[in-house]
């Protein structure tokens, strides 16, 4: 399940604020399990764990559930509280988290082999994808809660002759047994998806930017009727 936010940038509320939700995303069925609209001068980050107990009630629980994030869900409690409720995290880490990031950033890459490589060709560009993954057995492990793996991926494209390279780290709660490299690599891409499956097409298709809609709950409301007309049309193939 991918877990992020969007912001409806045509809607206002009635201190013209854009509305701002944070949903999480099926990404093997495409439907949106849950979404909470952020309140007035906070982020995504206090909405994390109302959403997850909205995908509990939707599923029944998080056992067997991986929850995949970008760098902002890098927090401690987002780990505990998806820890606490049985299911797994993979989150992006970057510079707010300093000391995990630089902790990160100085494992021996070097000496740890390739578990996870994919080409992918189209579009006049070439891309790479390669992953490491290693679990640290260091005393106090990696400084983040219930973290059991530490991953790299490294991202290299073409495009029109021009190679451009890009690095990103990231945690895991589940042990190597559980999520090989492989499996590491389609988490991260799948946290992809709801950007491009889901946030896309309500902006493309359904023009969701160049809506008014300002009162009430209207925004929040309009939003998830476009996630179930997609769901519904993605279901029925």
């Amino acid at each position: 399940i991918a877990i992020d936010g969007k912001v409806l940038r045509g809607s206002r509320t009635v201190d013209g604020r854009q509305v701002h939700l944070l949903a999480a995303y099926d990404t093997h069925t495409g439907i949106v399990l849950g979404q909470v609209q952020i309140t007035a001068k906070s982020n995504e980050i206090p909405a994390f764990t109302p959403l997850l107990d909205l995908i509990i009630g939707q599923l029944g629980s998080l056992h067997g559930v991986v929850i995949v994030a970008d760098a902002m869900h890098a927090q401690t409690a987002h780990a505990r509280a998806v820890a606490q409720r049985g299911g797994a995290l993979m989150v992006a880490v970057k510079a707010n988290q300093p000391n995990l990031y630089r902790q990160l950033k100085a494992l021996p890459w070097a000496d740890v082999p390739i578990g996870d490589q994919q080409r992918d060709r189209g579009h006049g560009r070439r891309e790479t994808r390669t992953v490491k993954a290693l679990t640290v057995r260091t005393d106090g492990g990696l400084a983040f809660p219930h973290a059991q793996q530490a991953v790299r991926i490294t991202r290299t494209r073409t495009i029109k002759g021009t190679t451009s390279r890009e690095t990103a780290y990231y945690t895991v709660s589940l042990p190597a047994a559980d999520a090989h490299p492989t499996d590491l690599a389609a988490f991260a891409r799948n946290e992809w998806l709801i950007e491009n499956s889901l946030h896309h097409v309500r902006d493309v298709t359904f023009r969701e930017d160049a809506h008014k809609a300002r009162t009430g709950s209207g925004p929040a409301v309009m939003a998830t009727l476009r996630n179930t007309a997609i769901a519904y049309h993605r279901t029925a193939g």
